[in-house]
């Protein structure tokens, strides 16, 4: 899909404000509504945008500590990605799973009450079925906002 600078004004105060008024969205376009919300559409129906979110603040809610995990495999066929995906999907506390190039295989994003919470995870995770080798364990202290929010 092909994007003009109307449709990235759109994008643009759409990641500002994912709650903003059509009308308002129209007026940060320099569109009337309905053609704002032609274009909108039209950005939706093609997947540049596929969905609206909530910010939330989790310590606001409730106290968690948030740990990135290294994790390196045994072995590396694809019943061995496999299995450890499918595992790894199945713990709500995992938050984010990359599956890595390099000297790892994946970057875990864990958000958990407290460190006890996190250590069950890993003794779980470390069902010799699922397959992993070793893991790396670290505590985010502080997150910094960077780029796009």
């Amino acid at each position: 899909m092909k994007l003009d600078a109307i449709d990235l004004r759109i994008i643009d105060a759409l990641r500002r404000d994912g709650r903003m008024t059509k009308l308002k969205l129209a007026e940060a376009a320099g569109l009337s509504p309905a053609a704002c919300w032609e274009r909108l559409r039209r950005l939706e129906d093609g997947g540049v945008i596929r969905g609206y979110t909530a910010i939330v603040d989790l310590d606001a809610a409730a106290p968690r500590t948030t740990v990135i995990v290294e994790i390196s495999l045994k072995s590396h066929q694809q019943a061995d990605f496999r299995r450890f995906e499918q595992a790894v999907g199945k713990e709500p506390a995992i938050v984010a799973c990359d599956a890595t190039g390099g000297g790892i295989d994946y970057v875990l994003r864990v958000v958990v009450p407290d460190i006890d919470s996190y250590q069950r995870l890993i003794d779980r995770l470390l069902d010799p079925a699922i397959g992993i080798e070793r893991y790396f364990t670290y505590v985010v202290t502080k997150s910094v906002p960077v780029g796009g929010g």
